[in-house]
């Protein structure tokens, strides 16, 4: 008889339990995904891993005298008195600002690394300042190292876009009440073909020229007029527009409307001709970023009144020049951290792409760094009809910055967030701690000069700059 034997299979039914699944995801969103598709419910949650040296990081973050160092930065901030009391030839005001010498949006740059837009911008500066006749005797000028860059921020000014600089064009000239700094920004040329975004036709020269001989002038005079009232509070126009619609970066129209009613008086009081009253207050009123000027150069001087704090790991400087990224630390002075330009995620206007795009440029990241701009969203819900998303995202944005700035500004009050104020004080410690970069919402800039905005959106920095800075933080403690 033989014997068989016969191996026993049990089978095991995956038992599901009756009750719904509702399941947290930690990270990845690859499990969220395949359980999303099952009609599971998902809550993800957006972690990340500590970036940089994870050493330096906890070294930073464990050290009170970082803390104690931040609330003198922040303080600092927070008391400064931004205010417009004249505009002035760039060269009056910056005296290094001479002959071939130009400044620049963002971290250092020489022309052989310029983007388009940038490159553009300089070859219309030169032949607005008459160094050069033609295009090619401007490149020309620029090849053979004639030319001398800076950045503006090495001067206290700031630039939109390209944010070029040349000895003639007019500057508003800001003056903090408080810490006596005289901060600087170029007057807005309005949308369209402009030398911010590389423009250098004829059109482009002439309305230069006019903002050089009438609008400047115009605009310094009203406002030499109205100091003896203590000039033009650019902190107030902004604090109020927050609460009007605006966010003070890409949304300008009530911030616009505040200057053209508090300077139109003095205008029309010391204009020289009627006609050309009417032309200064038509192109203001014309134009809706024109607000946008001022309050970079308020946000500039908000952001050096917290600089140069020892040990404090507090941001004071981001700015672009379409091929870099650098952040400046107000506990590590001077120095640059620089990664590369990152490419905005937006809307397009039609016949136009992200094919088409130049990476992030520009200084008006100066005012997120001082708590406004992309911080203050909440503020602004249409704004996402010209830089993608919902008026929900909006809100998203400013709430996820609370967790890696070091306070609010009370002066600065959110309607949407029950008056609350914008987040302030950007702190790389908590940057790193949480893997999450400050968000910037900017204009897209055609990588070709001349050809201008092509759209407009959302931006992050690279994590490289925080990673560096946190490191060198590190080892001065």
């Amino acid at each position: 008889m033989s014997d068989t034997s016969h191996t026993s299979h049990t089978s095991h039914t995956l038992q599901v339990p009756r009750t719904p699944l509702s399941v947290l995801n930690i990270g990845a969103d690859l499990f969220a995904d395949a359980l999303q598709a099952q009609d599971v419910a998902v809550t993800r949650v957006a972690w990340r891993p500590p970036a940089g040296d994870q050493l330096a990081l906890r070294h930073a973050l464990a050290d009170a005298a970082v803390d104690e160092a931040n609330k003198v930065a922040v303080e600092r901030m927070l008391s400064a008195q931004p205010v417009l009391i004249d505009v002035r030839p760039a060269h009056e005001v910056i005296p290094a600002l001479q002959k071939y010498t130009l400044l620049h949006a963002g971290p250092p740059i020489q022309w052989e690394r310029m983007c388009g837009p940038m490159r553009g911008a300089v070859i219309g500066a030169c032949l607005y300042e008459g160094w050069a006749k033609d295009e090619d005797e401007a490149v020309s000028l620029a090849t053979a190292g004639v030319l001398t860059f800076a950045p503006c921020h090495h001067y206290n000014a700031v630039g939109p876009m390209a944010g070029i600089t040349s000895p003639s064009m007019p500057l508003l000239i800001v003056e903090d009440k408080t810490h006596g700094n005289h901060t600087y920004a170029t007057l807005n040329e309005g949308l369209g073909k402009v030398l911010r975004y590389g423009a250098f036709s004829a059109e482009v020269l002439d309305r230069l020229r006019w903002m050089g001989d009438v609008l400047g002038p115009a605009l310094g005079r009203a406002l030499r007029s109205i100091g003896g009232m203590g000039g033009m509070d650019i902190r107030a126009i902004m604090a109020q527009a927050l609460q009007m619609g605006d966010e003070c970066h890409n949304r300008n129209k009530a911030a616009t409307s505040l200057f053209v009613r508090q300077i139109g008086p003095a205008l029309v009081e010391t204009g020289s001709t009627r006609a050309e009253t009417a032309s200064v207050l038509r192109f203001i009123a014309g134009n809706d970023h024109f607000h946008l000027n001022p309050s970079m150069a308020a946000a500039k001087a908000i952001t050096l009144a917290g600089a140069n704090v020892p040990k404090s790991s507090v941001v004071v400087t981001m700015a672009r020049n379409g091929v870099d990224f650098g952040i400046r630390v107000s506990g590590l002075g001077d120095r640059w951290f620089v990664g590369p330009a990152q490419y905005i995620q937006g809307l397009y206007f039609a016949g136009f792409g992200q094919d088409d795009a130049n990476p992030d440029i520009g200084d008006s990241a100066i005012t997120e760094t001082s708590g406004v701009g992309a911080f203050a969203m909440a503020a602004a819900p249409a704004i996402v009809q010209f830089i993608g998303g919902t008026p929900a995202d909006a809100l998203r944005y400013t709430r996820e910055m609370y967790a890696i700035t070091v306070t609010s500004n009370p002066l600065f009050g959110l309607p949407s967030l029950n008056f609350q104020g914008t987040p302030t004080g950007i702190d790389i410690r908590q940057v790193c701690r949480l893997n999450m970069p400050p968000v910037i919402n900017t204009g897209i800039a055609h990588r070709l000069p001349g050809v201008g905005q092509v759209g407009a959106g959302v931006v992050y920095p690279p994590m490289e700059c925080f990673e560096e800075a946190i490191t060198a933080l590190a080892n001065t403690l």
